[in-house]
């Protein structure tokens, strides 16, 4: 078979590769754990204020956006120690990049849950 042809086979595959990852990032990283009961608390304040169902959108994009900069990050961060068992300021900045990126995304869903939460907790 052609590399380019579909194969239902090797996209079932593809999905269990990607569960993987995702098995991974709970296991391994602290950080996405921490991430996980944050998100948890979110959800449970949800279904406590009862929120919209736009509200609701704004929180799962935003969980989700913070899940997905965590794998990347942690990927760099895999990726640059294999590369480089030694110090080299170049994986130092990828990793620094990456970590800053996980950190505003967690400063916009902060920012959001603020936005959704801070009025039906101190009244609006």
């Amino acid at each position: 078979m052609k590399n380019g042809e579909f194969s239902l086979s090797r996209r079932l595959a593809g999905f269990k590769y990607a569960f993987q990852g995702i098995r991974r990032l709970f296991v391994r990283e602290a950080n996405a754990r921490i991430h996980a009961v944050a998100a948890g608390c979110v959800f449970t304040a949800g279904l406590w204020f009862d929120i919209s169902v736009l509200e609701w959108l704004a929180i799962v994009i935003v969980i989700g956006a913070v899940f997905a900069a965590e794998g990347f990050n942690s990927a760099i961060e895999a990726l640059g120690d294999a590369v480089s068992s030694d110090y080299n300021i170049q994986v130092k900045h990828a990793k620094d990049l990456a970590a800053g990126a996980v950190l505003l995304t967690a400063i916009a869903a902060a920012a959001v849950g603020l936005i959704i939460f801070a009025p039906k907790i101190f009244g609006s």
